[in-house]
């Protein structure tokens, strides 16, 4: 029996043994590599990915002041965390496919092994692996999951004609199971939300909600549509969904904001009773539930009151809120965001806003989508401010400097002395009062006045203590012997023993405790200018304010009236700046946009300046109703760049309209190359960008046929309308609209003999102009060149009084000119010097050399026809 018994052992170890090949494929094999690969190493690989989601989702804060995304944004940092998880299940599924190559679970493995590369963003690895199962995997449902993967994507990617491929393959699939129809809408979702398609993405939502089977994931997603429809005005069904949202124990913070929203579509915002509402906000804040969501409760209760007038006290609100101690630090973003836009928009200080918005920005990422919006926005009111804080500076300074030393010893003084009574006032405000006890009572042997038992306990004694001995030391540091008045206001330099490291750096934290927060009187004076020089300069940096400073209030701010003081003010304190021909074309554009009186400033310009670009851009206004050539070649170029387009060749379409733009920028045909440039934006740019031109081209544009085409595009982008109803009702107008009716006075114009005729004429005796171009944002780059030039000129040619300016040439060029040169040699001389001799970090060698001169005579037909490189040519022929 024993015998008999050993011998089945072997045979059942002998048949174990030979199940465990990966080669061979029989019933037992496929059983054992079944059971091993889905229970071992593919079960152990897919833990290992889910342990990493929960851990990027725990990292990522959700803010309920906006609406939730649809999928959980994939930090980089938080992957970084997760890296050893993700790369042991990279390994754990190598395992699954090398070691039971029969098994049923490798499609299964290397669906896996795509999920880990993309969340390491190893792109190009993800989507093969994907578009492998499509191709290779017998298995419907792991084809599904990774056509849905691949899905994502191509959204991630913004390639939304790969996307909507996918979408349209996956509708006519068959069989696909509940779980992959929830992930299938739920990924259509975020292509709606991606594409900003609000009525899309609430019906998606919708069709996930049906295929969602747990209560958490439920949750949120009510949450979503919820916020969609409060946004819409759909208040019923916000309130409703709201609801829902409390279902599955969400999170605390989630349920909270629920409730808070659920209120506010109900009864806050249609509530006449107003103390009814604002003891609701004061509930809110006074649960001890809600210690860590005060800042949201203050932020809403302000909200409230903006829309019931009470800016003042939304503003208070606001500013308790931002000195919450709130969990999340999005919402603190958000109350600076609002503060921004109250101060900009109710209050006009623009330099408030600029700063609240500093503060906004420090409390988002570069990668959320409001960030760059607020970032242009601070770009306007960063101009705004640093001209407004110069002229501020500069106005006083110079006030100061014309008075006697007297007088400006006593301003000193005087302000030194406002400013120890606001230091003091300051210290009182932080004087804390404690309550009284018996251990205070006890701690300060029966003086209940324990604010006052020890001298650096006392705030107000610390700062009138420090007053004091800046008054009668200065600012010293702790050292031996600091009475001795020959110690000044440093430690002396020649001590016998030196002092250590260790020293240097208690003596550092001795002096950061005993110095004053008040400057010196000496400080003070030595700011107020006293050379000539100095004195130039601030008037210099005065002039350039003055100018910005109007043009801001007027191109970016919408406040033409400010802006003219400002032009106004340039003028009469400076009859003799440079910037005055710019200011009298700025407060041309400014009477002309008011229906004032531009004439008067035309007049100005062609009397005092009749050489300058901003004059030649006065005398030819383009008549919309005349046929100039203006007009004419306006008109051909658009045809050109029409059947351009319709050709299919985009970029020199766009070439050929942004040169007619900048050529003629007020033609009749305008508006049409708008339009078409837009229609390029459609076929080769992202949609969002495209989106976002039509609608601000509907806003603006005057022309009724033109805005009906534009927003029949945008029908067609948004899905309201389809590509066959546009083409039949808009191919006519398309044509006939935007595409420019050819009339005959565009055929007789006689463009052979005008080109026949020479451009550029050279006379070297002529008064010249030296040029250096770049591109605008280079110029942001390099905005300290025209002082250098300026110092360059002082010490190089101090007797030739050059003047500097630069001047927004073409969209994609800006030029510094500098003049006057008398003849060429003079001109050609100094752009010799100026290569060898003028060093700037700003510049490079390739932009210095690309510099050149040219007369005043060919200077304004280059002006005229914005063709640098046909210049270039005539200047490398002709001076070199």
């Amino acid at each position: 029996m024993k015998v008999r018994k050993n011998c089945c052992l072997l045979v059942l170890f002998f048949l174990f043994a030979v199940g465990c090949s990966s080669q061979k494929d029989t019933f037992t094999n496929r059983l054992y590599h079944n059971v091993t690969a889905r229970f071992n190493a593919y079960f152990l690989a897919k833990e290992k990915i889910t342990e990493a989601e929960n851990n990027i989702a725990k990292d990522y804060k959700e803010d309920y002041t906006q609406v939730l995304p649809v999928f959980l944004p994939i930090d980089s940092a938080s992957v970084d965390k997760n890296e050893e998880l993700l790369e042991e299940a990279r390994e754990l599924a190598g395992k699954a496919i090398d070691w039971h190559r029969i098994s049923n679970w490798v499609d299964d493995s290397y669906y896996l092994i795509g999920l880990v590369d993309y969340y390491e963003a190893k792109t190009d690895d993800a989507i093969n692996a994907f578009k492998f199962l499509n191709v290779n995997s017998k298995d419907n449902d792991i084809r599904h999951k990774a056509l849905i993967q691949l899905l994502r994507i191509f959204i991630d990617q913004r390639e939304f004609d790969d996307a909507t491929y996918v979408i349209d393959y996956l509708s006519k699939e068959s069989e696909i199971s509940k779980g992959n129809k929830q992930a299938l809408y739920k990924t259509i979702a975020y292509y709606y939300e991606v594409r900003n398609e609000k009525n899309g993405l609430i019906a998606a939502l919708e069709k996930t909600l049906e295929y969602t089977p747990g209560q958490k994931e439920k949750s949120r997603l009510y949450f979503i549509l919820a916020q969609l429809y409060q946004k819409e005005g759909f208040d019923a069904l916000a309130h409703s969904y709201y609801e829902n949202a409390l279902s599955g124990n969400p999170p605390y913070e989630r349920a909270f904001f629920s409730q808070l929203y659920a209120q506010q579509v109900a009864e806050l915002e249609k509530s006449k009773d107003f103390r009814k509402v604002r003891a609701y906000y004061d509930e809110l804040y006074d649960n001890r539930k809600n210690i860590d969501l005060r800042d949201v409760v203050l932020y809403e209760k302000a909200l409230f009151e903006l829309k019931q007038g009470e800016t003042p006290t939304a503003i208070n609100l606001l500013h308790r809120a931002a000195k919450e101690d709130g969990k999340n630090e999005k919402q603190k973003g958000h109350i600076y965001k609002k503060l921004a836009e109250v101060y900009l928009n109710q209050k006009e200080d623009y330099r408030s806003s600029k700063y609240y918005l500093d503060s906004a920005l420090q409390f988002f990422n570069p990668s959320d989508p409001i960030f760059k919006v607020l970032e242009e926005e601070k770009e306007v009111l960063d101009k705004y401010t640093l001209n407004y804080e110069l002229i501020q500076k500069n106005d006083s300074l110079l006030v100061l400097s014309k008075l006697s030393p007297e007088e400006q010893n006593k301003i000193a003084e005087d302000f030194l002395e406002r400013e120890e009574i606001r230091l003091l006032a300051e210290a009182e405000k932080k004087t804390k009062k404690k309550t009284s006890s018996i251990f205070d009572n006890l701690l300060a042997l029966g003086d209940n006045n324990s604010n006052n038992a020890f001298y650096f306990d006392n705030p107000i004694a610390v700062q009138q203590g420090e007053i004091e001995f800046f008054r009668n030391w200065g600012n010293r540091p702790l050292a031996d012997n600091w009475r001795r008045k020959s110690s000044g206001f440093q430690a002396r330099p020649n001590f016998t023993d030196s002092p250590t490291t260790e020293d240097n750096e208690s003596e550092e934290e001795e002096k950061s405790k005993i110095t004053s927060s008040l400057p010196s009187k000496e400080s003070l004076l030595a700011n107020i200018p006293n050379e000539d020089a100095e004195i130039v300069k601030l008037n210099h940096e005065l002039e350039s304010a003055y100018l910005e400073l109007g043009k801001v209030l007027f191109f970016d701010l919408s406040k033409p009236e400010l802006g003219k003081d400002y032009l106004l003010d340039l003028i009469q304190k400076y009859p003799q700046s440079d910037k005055k021909p710019e200011a009298y074309y700025t407060l041309y554009l400014i009477e002309e946009a008011n229906n004032g009186s531009p004439a008067h400033y035309a007049k100005k310009l062609n009397s005092e300046y009749p050489d300058s670009p901003f004059t030649k851009s006065v005398n030819n206004p383009v008549d919309k109703t005349s046929g100039t050539i203006a007009n004419k070649n306006a008109a051909e170029n658009y045809s050109i760049a029409y059947k351009l387009y319709q050709q299919n060749q985009f970029t020199d379409s766009r070439q050929m309209i942004r040169s007619t733009l900048d050529n003629y920028p007020l033609t009749p045909v305008t508006e049409k190359l708008l339009l078409l440039d837009i229609m390029i934006t459609g076929k080769t740019e992202d949609p969002e960008k495209y989106q976002k031109r039509l609608e601000q081209y509907i806003n603006t544009t005057k022309n009724q046929q033109l805005t009906n085409v534009a927003r029949n595009m945008l029908r067609v982008l948004t899905g309201e309308m389809d590509k066959e109803s546009i083409a039949e009702t808009d191919s006519s107008s398309m044509a006939d609209t935007v595409a420019i009716k050819e009339p005959k006075t565009i055929q007789t114009v006689e463009l052979d003999s005008l080109e026949k005729k020479p451009v550029y004429k050279l006379n070297l005796e002529q008064t010249h102009i030296f040029i250096l171009v770049v591109s605008p944002e280079y110029v942001e780059k390099s905005k300290n060149v025209t002082a250098e030039l300026e110092n360059f000129h002082s010490n190089s040619f101090p007797n030739s009084r050059l003047r500097t300016g630069s001047l927004n040439f073409t969209r994609e060029n800006s030029i510094i000119l500098v003049s006057p040169f008398s003849n060429a040699e003079k001109a050609i001389d100094y752009r010799n010097h100026f290569l060898t001799d003028f060093k700037s970090q700003a510049l490079t060698d390739g932009i210095k050399k690309s510099s050149f001169v040219i007369s005043l005579e060919n200077f304004q037909q280059l002006n005229k026809r914005k063709d640098i490189p046909e210049y270039e040519a005539f200047y490398k022929a002709s001076y070199q």
